[in-house]
């Protein structure tokens, strides 16, 4: 059943074939070869001889199928045979083909051979011919010469310059090597040829820009070129055609560094379409115009202020040297031959070089000047004549005895509340500086720029640092009183605010300005040095003058203790009609240290700030201690020295010093000695204040009650 299948598959083309399925529909054909429960009787024999029958046509059909597979591929195989000779055939004739290609190839080489041999030939025989026939078009050419007349139609014609050009510019190489006294007048004759056919080739060309014909101004170009390897003068054929192509719109403004890019970018354009070598005539115009044009424009800018106006003159250098390094960048974008920036370098150094030489001292004289007429103009604003600034042995010691005892050295002087700071001095001090390091950075040479930059600074050192902060802060270090004076004016905390103000700005243009120029040399570590010598040697100075200054506000401080503080504040002679608060020369007191302390506040900044009030606290601390200790106190005595200590605190407050507060309250703490119970003073001086205090401290406290011998209360301390 599965061979009939397939077979069935191949005839019909059908697929999926079911065999059970076929078998189903021949029996159900057949009659009687249903189910037994058909209509009619169920015949198995009719059903077995329909099977063969159907078998028999299937055999017969599988012969017929048979048949005709074996004549198909009795088919293929002539089909094979024959194709595979066709190919043999095709390989034989493309042999045959290849074989005769090589012979055709090898001939041809063999031809050309010849022929190349023979064109030697020919041209070993042409040439000295030509060469011949050109010297005697030549000779006859320099007879004409010679005779003084030109009879040559070629001469004469104006249409024929091209040749004429050509004859004339061999006949110039001639002529040189002919000796002079022998051939003086036709040497002559041919070089005044040479030349007047140059200019007419120049008119030519110039006519034909008008026109605008730019093919003939290539084709005069090209013959003018020629005339360049013998002619000196050159540069007139390159200086003259250029100046036809340029003067139409060239330099009509008064900026001739727009109009140098303007023409140069315009010009570009056609010399790319004319000259045969455009970048050599571009780099001729470029040096003619730096050589003529900028450096006679430079000139004429520098020299009008080099002597008369120094500040003027080097804003102008400036200002030229930028434009010109400017100008030299866009015309790098223009082919100007290899080595295009090395070749605008050279002309800009050529311009420039004479004035860059002596550029940093005429910097340095100027700055020099300068600041010395904005300090000198300050100070006659405020009427002041400046006092030398010592020198010598007596000064330095001097010096060294109140930088290491903090005592005022001479009578102090009388300020009026003047700073001798001044922002606007400060300003103008470095905004000349920052113009003179820009400069310095633009013009220097970068292997001298460190060196200069130092040179600068060291500038800036002596005229804002030595000249005006120094100076002020001498001034004011002799303008403060000394301790015990009264009412003293204390302004050197104002010349503290302004020197720490001044000194960031300095600092900014430290950073901003003198940094990126030094920052990759030996000279960085010179100028931290000498900032941090300067800076040293303020802050010693601004360090005593503070000092000096907190000695002031406690001697004022004592002052007032010792004007408005009574010995019966604190024993009363009515104790039962007092009123607890506190005294008057507490309360001033009070105002006062409130008052020093915005004072510092204001003048100080950062961490300073904590450190000058933490040093202002401990003698406020101090003085009020030994203060209290000169007086006895009675039981209302006590109470009213407590509340005096108790307003202490508050403005030890104002302080924001923990140190401070913390020894304020201890002091409050040994108050309480003062009104405590006699029975309770061992048990007060247990306490968490006063346990960690020296029992001689206590004591002492405990000495100043008026009832200390009555009651004896010193057993409690031995």
């Amino acid at each position: 059943v599965w061979y009939f299948s397939q077979l069935f598959i191949s005839l019909t083309g059908q697929e999926p074939f079911d065999a059970d399925e076929y078998i189903e529909r021949l029996a159900w054909r057949t009659p009687g070869g249903g189910s037994k429960g058909g209509a009619e009787a169920f015949d198995p024999k009719r059903l077995l001889e329909e099977f063969e029958n159907h078998i028999e046509e299937l055999k017969h059909l599988d012969e017929k199928i048979q048949r005709r597979v074996e004549k198909l591929e009795h088919q293929c195989h002539r089909e094979a045979k024959e194709f595979a000779h066709k190919v043999q055939d095709l390989q034989r004739s493309n042999q045959v083909a290849f074989q005769h290609f090589q012979e055709l190839d090898e001939h041809i080489s063999y031809v050309a051979t010849k022929v190349c041999h023979l064109g030697d030939q020919l041209e070993g025989v042409n040439t000295p011919r030509q060469r011949a026939v050109e010297a005697q078009r030549l000779m006859t050419y320099f007879n004409e010469f010679l005779d003084g007349e030109l009879r040559s139609d070629v001469f004469n014609n104006p249409e024929k310059i091209k040749e004429a050009a050509d004859i004339i510019q061999k006949l110039h190489l001639i002529a040189q090597e002919l000796p002079f006294d022998r051939f003086a007048d036709v040497k002559a004759k041919i070089a005044s040829k040479y030349h007047d056919l140059e200019r007419q080739l120049i008119q030519e060309f110039t006519a034909a820009q008008r026109r605008g014909e730019i093919g003939r101004m290539r084709e005069v170009a090209a013959v003018l070129l020629h005339f360049k390897v013998t002619h000196k003068h050159w540069t007139h054929f390159d200086v003259s055609i250029l100046k036809e192509m340029c003067v139409i719109g060239a330099y009509m403004r008064s900026d001739v560094f727009e109009d140098t890019a303007l023409l140069c970018q315009r010009v570009n354009k056609q010399v790319g379409e004319v000259f045969q070598s455009p970048e050599t005539v571009m780099a001729k115009l470029i040096q003619n115009i730096f050589e003529n044009k900028l450096q006679a424009h430079v000139k004429e800018k520098l020299d009008e202020t080099r002597h008369s106006d120094v500040e003027q003159y080097l804003k102008n250098l400036y200002d030229l040297y930028t434009r010109t390094t400017a100008l030299a960048s866009k015309l790098t974008e223009f082919n100007l031959g290899s080595d295009k920036h090395t070749f605008l370098s050279k002309l800009i150094k050529n311009i420039f070089s004479s004035y860059l030489e002596s550029y940093i001292e005429m910097e340095k004289d100027y700055l020099r000047t300068r600041s010395a007429m904005i300090l000198q103009r300050y100070y006659d604003s405020k009427n002041h004549q400046k006092r030398p600034q010592g020198g010598g042995s007596i000064q330095e010691l001097k010096e060294r005895i109140r930088q290491r005892t903090n005592l005022p050295l001479g009578p102090s002087i009388d300020t009026h509340g003047e700073t001798f700071l001044s922002q606007e001095v400060v300003v103008n001090l470095l905004q000349e500086t920052r113009h003179a390091f820009e400069r310095c950075n633009r013009l220097s040479d970068p292997s001298d720029l460190p060196k200069n930059a130092f040179s600068i600074f060291l500038l800036l050192v002596e005229h804002l640092c030595v000249d005006h902060i120094d100076y002020a802060l001498e001034i004011g270090l002799s303008a403060i009183p000394s301790a015990d004076a009264k009412n003293a004016n204390l302004y050197f905390l104002d010349v503290v605010q302004q020197a720490n103000t001044i000194f960031h700005l300095f600092d900014k243009q430290f950073n901003d300005h003198l940094m990126p120029l030094i920052s990759s040399s030996p000279k960085l570590t010179e100028c931290l040095h000498k900032k941090k010598e300067v800076i040293e040697q303020m802050e010693v100075k601004l360090d005593t003058g503070i000092d000096r200054t907190l000695n002031c506000m406690v001697g004022q401080m004592k002052h007032i203790l010792a004007t408005e503080q009574k010995k019966t504040d604190f024993r009363p002679e009515d104790e039962n009609n007092v009123m607890i608060q506190c005294t008057a020369a507490c309360s001033k007191v009070c105002v006062y240290v409130s008052r020093q302390v915005e004072r510092v506040r204001k003048s100080m900044d950062g961490k300073n700030v904590d450190t000058v009030l933490t040093e202002l606290g401990v003698r406020f601390h101090r003085l009020i201690h030994e203060h209290l200790q000169q007086y006895s106190y009675s039981s209302m005595g006590g109470m009213l020295a407590i509340c005096d200590v108790a307003d202490y605190r508050k403005s030890a407050k104002d302080f924001r010093v923990p140190l401070v507060l913390q020894l304020f309250d201890t002091l409050h703490a040994l108050c309480n000695l003062l009104v405590v119970a006699p029975d309770n003073l061992k048990q007060v001086c247990s306490g968490e204040q006063l346990t960690n205090l020296d029992r001689n401290l206590l004591h002492a406290f405990v000495q100043l009650r008026v009832d200390y011998r009555q009651a004896r209360l010193g057993r409690h301390f031995s």
